[in-house]
């Protein structure tokens, strides 16, 4: 199952386990199920303290439970849990086997005190890069908590349950039996839900920080150039973000990025991650900005986040980026991840065999076109204007496919459904002014990005399209307020572009505060 390379790798780890481990294996008679006990056993093969046991009775099949002999194990796979999934498989393997795991004493704390049962279920597809964040947190919560339990459940391998529990979007959560949660959700947001009282804790020691030099609000490639540029200048520095990467996580190709010939999108973004963890930056992840108050305490900006936590700081750099935008027609919201969906490479498998569209004839929807065309069973992709807007190569690749067809002059009206998920489309040929309904079961909405500014209306300057208007300088309206990135007015979004514009905007934030009074 496994090649030589992986197996020499994966018995270095192996070599970290302290205490024996067996794999409990449940198994039918498919192809996937010999599979799945070829893994078992080349795992046990690498290492003296793995054992495979083939008596196991889950429902699921086939599915392998990782526990220690002797005792009821908390953490199995329903699927063959490869791609971007093996690592979450390693990391259960060796978290089960006693080695610690990489997580805040006061989260591991906080994680083993949480009385209750909860049993979780996660469905994912193999493609999706987002989706092991979601597995290796609820894995980790079920080793540090006896009452907790967790498995992965590969929806491709189980499209009856898929369909059963109208699941259309990845990573789809349950516990105990209940939707939980859909989308990547990080370790310290899946306790805070189920631990309300450790959202309080945290916003109580986040209004306890100490004002900082340069507070930058988003952990997007703008946000983590800007945070390097600023500690190296050996002032105190605070990151403050939703979620460190930003959109850069659901990117998935890139190969524009200069020096880099070809990366991933959850791969730039970890690496971002560990370069600004080397430097002595506050980094305050999973936290949500909703206001700022410039020079009102003290002359210092105060930056107020959803959790209630109030931070402080002499300059802000604003680095927020972008979000998908959205079509804004009736169904859209009822149904999204029942059937409409932005992301192709994390929800497409779910649409194997189906009928799609994709909205936008742009890169971004010419490309979805293309990926999804090799899962589903047609594509209809539809686009506004009257002619596609993506680079001449990417539609050479789009028309030689057969089960693609593109419509222009096409303006999506409504979004339909049978109350549950997504059941066609409808939408106005600009052309001849008639209304066209098309019968699909799912929408992939691929038409651009909105600026996330929201939270600033009435505070600074935006331009039309809700962009911080700023100057050369990555200075806004506001004295001792900079801004960076997808979420400013500077021309095309790029990753590098973004990472020049950070490290400018920390700059002139620098500049700023030595030749300031603010206290």
């Amino acid at each position: 199952m496994l090649d030589a390379s992986i197996k020499a790798q994966l018995k270095a780890y192996l070599e970290k386990i302290q205490f024996p481990i067996e794999l409990v294996t449940s198994l039918d008679t498919s192809d996937r199920a010999r599979e799945m006990l070829a893994l078992a056993e080349d795992i046990a093969a690498l290492s003296d303290k793995v054992s495979v046991r083939q008596d196991g009775d889950a429902p699921r099949k086939p599915s392998f439970a990782v526990g220690r002999p002797g005792e009821t194990a908390r953490i199995s796979f329903a699927g063959i849990p490869m791609g971007h999934e093996f690592t979450s498989l390693i990391l259960a393997l060796l978290q089960v086997g006693g080695h610690p795991p990489k997580a805040e004493a006061s989260t591991v704390e906080g994680i083993r005190a949480i009385p209750g049962r909860f049993r979780f279920e996660t469905f994912i597809s193999l493609s999706c890069h987002n989706c092991p964040d979601v597995v290796q947190a609820l894995n980790l919560m079920a080793v540090l908590n006896p009452g907790i339990s967790h498995q992965m459940i590969d929806g491709a391998l189980f499209q009856d349950e898929v369909s059963a529990r109208q699941i259309m979007g990845v990573p789809t959560i349950f516990l105990n039996g209940e939707h939980f949660g859909q989308g990547r959700m990080l370790l310290e947001e899946i306790v805070g839900q189920i631990d309300t009282g450790a959202l309080q804790r945290e916003a109580d020691k986040l209004s306890a920080r100490e004002p900082f030099d340069v507070l930058i609000v988003g952990g997007g490639p703008a946000g983590a150039a800007a945070a390097i540029y600023a500690v190296r200048k050996g002032i105190r520095t605070g990151l403050v973000g939703e979620r460190f990467g930003g959109q850069v996580l659901d990117t998935l190709a890139i190969e524009n990025f200069i020096s880099v010939s070809q990366t991933d999108g959850p791969t730039l973004a970890a690496g971002l991650e560990k370069h600004v963890r080397e430097y002595d930056v506050d980094v305050m992840d999973l936290q949500r900005a909703e206001a700022l108050l410039p020079g009102t305490y003290g002359g210092l900006a105060e930056v107020r986040l959803a959790s209630g936590a109030k931070l402080r700081s002499k300059a802000v750099i604003i680095a927020t980026g972008a979000r998908w935008r959205e079509i804004n027609v009736p169904g859209e919201k009822e149904y999204r991840g029942h059937g409409v969906a932005y992301c192709p490479h994390c929800d497409g498998p779910l649409f194997k065999g189906k009928r799609v569209a994709v909205i936008g004839g742009g890169n971004s929807g010419v490309e979805a076109a293309i990926d999804l065309a090799g899962v589903v069973a047609h594509v209809t992709l539809l686009e506004f204007d009257p002619t596609l807007r993506a680079d001449a190569i990417l539609q050479k690749k789009l028309f030689s496919l057969n089960n693609v067809k593109v419509i222009t002059s096409a303006l999506t009206t409504e979004v339909t459904g049978d109350g549950k998920k997504v059941s066609g489309l409808v939408y106005t040929d600009r052309a001849s002014g008639e209304v066209q309904r098309i019968a699909l079961e799912g929408v992939f909405v691929q038409i651009g990005l909105l600026p996330n500014s929201d939270w600033l209306k009435g505070t600074i300057a935006l331009s039309r399209h809700g962009e911080i208007e700023v100057d050369a300088r990555g200075e806004t309206s506001l004295p001792g307020v900079f801004a960076a990135g997808d979420v400013t007015t500077v021309p095309y979004k790029q990753i590098v572009i973004a990472m020049g514009e950070g490290s400018k905007a920390a700059l002139s934030a620098f500049d700023y505060l030595i030749r300031s009074s603010v206290a």
